[in-house]
């Protein structure tokens, strides 16, 4: 059984623990706010350019004209696989969901006889991932020291992306993140980018003439599409990550004072068990003389 001092030291280091994780999630409290706002806010334009190149695509089909990023190679024997993470822990199930989704297509396409390469953005992800499919790891990307997303990180990411395609080392290419939902659920959703897959196309392409042709539009505009989805799928990571680590923290601090209630009950019964002995030892000794 614990003495009272070990007792009062573990009261003292659960409150400290308790300090850390509110103050934890009142930091991501703040920062949840900011990042839905740009998830949100990102959405619509995502939407609607996907919605124009959708209704290109249907004007242009798979003829030969079409580009390759949307008629793709004409095999999918090699899938290059994005896993977005965080670069930090403490967010609950938000890694581990995103993994999860993954390393189930990665061992899916395996099964199937294709070749599959990944490529990490946050080291969390590529931490879980090391063990049984580090050896199909391709690329990194550490966002470690960026305080705030922007675009210009997520077409870094679509260049290193589009630069391996021209090169011909994959054939399909699909982006795993989280789509924020609210704070206590985020979606794991897994996004082909390459070749490029559009739905409700055909309203689009009613709307509009297009000069110059649909082919050349979409051959700038697909390069774009990929770098405006990384950065829609970065977006929804920051705010999902935010929204689970306030979620974690706050079960954590629910936890930590259910805790510190235990012990406190148990320390007051060990100082009453105490005291009572040392009533008996002198009233034994009293009676004694």
């Amino acid at each position: 059984m614990p003495s009272l001092k070990d007792l009062k030291n573990r009261i003292g280091s659960v409150k400290n623990t308790r300090k850390i994780t509110k103050a934890m999630q009142m930091v991501a409290a703040a920062k949840l706010r900011r990042a839905q706002d740009s998830a949100e806010a990102a959405r619509p334009y995502a939407e609607r350019m996907n919605a124009v190149m959708g209704g290109l695509a249907a004007s242009v089909g798979n003829s030969e004209g079409a580009p390759r990023l949307l008629a793709g190679t004409g095999s999918d024997k090699v899938h290059l696989l994005v896993v977005m993470t965080a670069e930090r822990g403490l967010c609950g199930g938000f890694n581990s969901s995103i993994v999860r989704l993954a390393r189930v297509r990665a061992n899916e396409l395996l099964l199937a006889g294709k070749t599959v390469k990944i490529l990490t953005v946050g080291k969390k992800g590529r931490e879980q991932l090391r063990r049984d499919l580090g050896n199909h790891f391709v690329g990194h990307v550490d966002l470690s020291e960026v305080k705030r997303i922007g675009y210009a990180n997520a077409q870094a990411i679509a260049k290193d992306i589009l630069a391996r395609f021209d090169a011909g080392e994959f054939d399909v290419a699909t982006l795993f993140y989280n789509r924020f939902q609210s704070v206590i659920s985020q979606i794991p959703t897994a996004q082909q980018v390459i070749p490029a897959v559009f739905e409700g196309g055909a309203e689009a392409s009613a709307l509009y003439d297009y000069e110059p042709s649909e082919e050349a539009i979409l051959a700038d505009l697909l390069p774009r599409g990929v770098a405006t989805q990384v950065f829609a799928a970065l977006l929804e990571n920051g705010a999902s990550e935010q929204g689970a680590r306030m979620s974690a923290m706050d079960n954590a601090t629910r936890n930590a004072g259910d805790m510190i209630n235990k012990l406190t009950i148990q320390y007051n019964r060990s100082r009453q068990a105490a005291i009572t002995k040392e009533l008996i030892e002198i009233i034994s000794g009293a009676e004694a003389l």
